[in-house]
């Protein structure tokens, strides 16, 4: 028998007679009565369904559970005559300094979500975006242990739409998985906008999922959604977790799906599931063995076709997407080797810097004339990990050796010369051992890309000398935003004009890294992706570039932000509208219509969150804005007050 602990629960007077309330001793929830003069104390989970008898009253002499009218005595917790349900008492004590009561300290049981919990650590995943609800109780006190053993991270936003969003940033910049988080439901439904975005830009991501008591599943309970159903579009895996048996593997399984097919993997845990007992000896499921390499070379065939083709060329560029993130080395290496321009997709934008003397910027929509005139200018395009958006508008009319380690990229839209199926770094690499030592004569491609990137900067400075009379532009903002950016920063961006502008204007340093929601194109992404670019890298400055319109709709994140110290930096482009769904009506002669945004001073919202907040009606109050923001160790933010139509 384990000792019992008292613990002080409140003042001798907090209660008048004939009344009841939640106590908590220690973590025991407890129905306190005072009844005859005397305090008395229940569980305070009616056995019934378990109603908070705190929550109810005293009539008749009985203590009322508030949802079913089920009926205890507050002297030792029994029903009326007739009547088999009983509560559990506590011993009370009414002291000088208070009220006391006496309980059991809870007897540590090994669970299914703890043993589940142990695999995930196992496997790598340390960072968990979510929120905590009455039908994942069960996991989320899993995470706690793992928690406080210093093995996993937790945190807890404000909608859950903004934990996926957060996980998926997180796997974008790291390229490894971590978990989003909910109840069963509406909590789970809400992460589904972020997974999808996770899933069509190749994240790992891994979704939890509470669930109802698997008795009442099928009928219809409260909150009860067929999460299979739901999730089978965007889960590449997804299972319901039922028992221990298998509960390590399930784990393991879901962690390998996300990793090796770059997608959602998703686990379901049923409420009484969750506290079921775990395996006393689970088996062991080690990552070790499990996983393979990815660094495959193409079929030597192709890639001495592809070596073949660039010999040939007088002229080759190097376009680099979003899956030639992780092999910024090896691609510029391949740029110096072939003296080719280095030209990225938007979601590649960063990959290399653009003072690099062979880089040209972004291509497409966002980007800039160097980018697409020295595209047009080459014979043969290297396409490194790239998938031929229409928003990138890579030249199908030219020569084309495209490598990707997913085989349906590969030619997914039109055929290409030379698809290589291969690991980039891998095949890069080999490409350089073939090509390098040869001498290219390509002594004009550097002094042609900077003579255009001269005029496109000649440009950029004309247009950031506009008037501020109707708001600041976009190509002064950007101008002095790069100016304060450290070299080491992670920038999320968001989607709208002031992405579109980022990408035109903004003129990446060595070693940042961007985040966007590429394929799916999510509004509202920026500031839950830095919350989960933070968790990745907090040693790192996180910057977020949003629009009013996308901030708007996860605002109360930045209290998440402020609750856990993130000391980001927001730069919040304030027009009053959803400036690019109003340039796309004035683009096809429609009337600009239902655009418009009633907006708070965001400023002010930040300071009364706890954060730091600077509004900016002037391009003289600018840098100095920018500067004080990246300084402070609390979460910033900079309210640009722009100019709609100079985007």
């Amino acid at each position: 028998m384990t000792d019992k602990q008292w613990h002080r629960v409140g003042d001798k007077d907090m209660l008048p007679e004939g009344r009841v309330t939640t106590v908590t001793a220690g973590v025991q929830a407890i129905c306190l009565a005072r009844f005859r003069g005397a305090y008395h104390a229940l569980d305070n989970r009616c056995p019934h369904q378990g109603g908070p008898l705190g929550e109810g009253q005293i009539e008749k002499g009985y203590v009322i559970c508030p949802w079913h009218a089920y009926e205890y005595s507050p002297l030792d917790g029994n029903p009326p005559e007739g009547y088999e349900d009983t509560v559990a008492t506590f011993d009370v004590e009414e002291r000088e300094d208070g009220i006391y009561i006496a309980v059991e300290p809870p007897i540590p049981t090994y669970t299914i979500s703890d043993q589940m919990m142990e695999v995930a650590v196992e496997w790598g995943l340390d960072t968990v975006f979510g929120m905590v609800g009455h039908s994942n109780l069960g996991v989320a006190d899993a995470i706690r242990r793992q928690e406080a053993r210093g093995n996993m991270t937790y945190i807890g936003v404000r909608h859950e739409g903004a934990a996926a969003f957060a996980a998926s940033a997180y796997a974008k910049l790291t390229g490894r998985p971590a978990a989003c988080f909910a109840i069963a439901g509406p909590g789970s439904t809400n992460l589904l906008t972020g997974l999808w975005d996770a899933k069509v830009d190749r994240a790992p991501i891994v979704a939890l999922s509470g669930q109802v008591n698997t008795q009442v599943l099928g009928p219809g309970a409260f909150q009860e959604v067929d999460l299979s159903a739901a999730f089978h579009s965007v889960a590449e895996w997804s299972q319901t977790v039922l028992g221990s048996k298998n509960a390590s593997d399930l784990m393991a399984l879901a962690i390998k799906h996300a990793v090796v097919n770059r997608d959602v993997a998703h686990l379901i845990f049923p409420d009484e599931v969750q506290v079921k007992p775990g395996l006393a000896e689970p088996p062991q499921t080690p990552r070790h063995g499990r996983i393979s390499t990815t660094e495959i070379a193409p079929p030597q065939a192709q890639l001495e076709e592809a070596i073949a083709m660039i010999k040939s060329a007088k002229l080759v560029s190097i376009i680099a997407g979003h899956g030639a993130r992780f092999f910024k080395d090896e691609v510029t290496k391949l740029a110096e080797t072939l003296e080719a321009p280095i030209i990225t997709t938007f979601k590649g934008k960063g990959i290399v810097p653009d003072d690099h003397p062979l880089a040209c910027g972004v291509l497409g929509r966002s980007g800039t004339p160097v980018a697409s005139m020295m595209m047009n200018r080459a014979e043969v395009l290297v396409v490194l990990g790239a998938s031929f958006s229409n928003h990138t508008g890579i030249a199908t009319y030219r020569k084309l050796i495209q490598v990707d380690y997913d085989r349906m990229t590969l030619g997914k839209f039109h055929p290409v010369d030379v698809p290589l199926w291969g690991d980039i770094g891998t095949t890069v690499d080999l490409l350089c051992d073939a090509l390098g030592g040869i001498e290219w004569k390509r002594d004009y491609v550097r002094k042609e890309i900077a003579a255009r990137w001269s005029k496109w900067r000649d440009e950029k400075a004309n247009r950031a000398a506009d008037s501020d009379e109707n708001g600041i532009n976009s190509a002064f903002l950007f101008k002095e935003l790069q100016k304060v950016v450290p070299e080491d920063a992670v920038i999320a961006v968001d989607v709208g004009n002031n992405t579109y502008s980022f990408g035109r204007y903004f003129e990446c340093k060595p070693g940042q890294d961007v985040l966007m929601s590429g394929y799916l194109g999510s509004i509202g992404f920026a500031l839950p992706a830095a919350i989960g670019a933070w968790a990745a890298a907090p040693d790192r400055k996180i910057v977020a570039v949003a629009g009013d319109g996308g901030f708007g709709q996860y605002v109360m994140e930045f209290t998440t932000a402020v609750k856990y110290g993130m000391p980001i930096t927001l730069v919040l482009l304030n027009n009053s509208e959803l400036g690019k769904i109003s340039k796309e009506q004035r683009a096809v002669t429609m009337d600009v219509w239902q655009t418009s945004l009633v907006n708070p001073n965001f400023a002010e919202f930040a300071r009364s969150c706890g954060g730091w907040g600077r509004r900016v009606t002037t391009k003289a109050e600018l840098s100095n804005a920018l500067q004080e923001a990246m300084q402070q160790n609390v979460p910033s933010l900079v309210e640009v007050m722009t100019d709609a139509l100079k985007i």
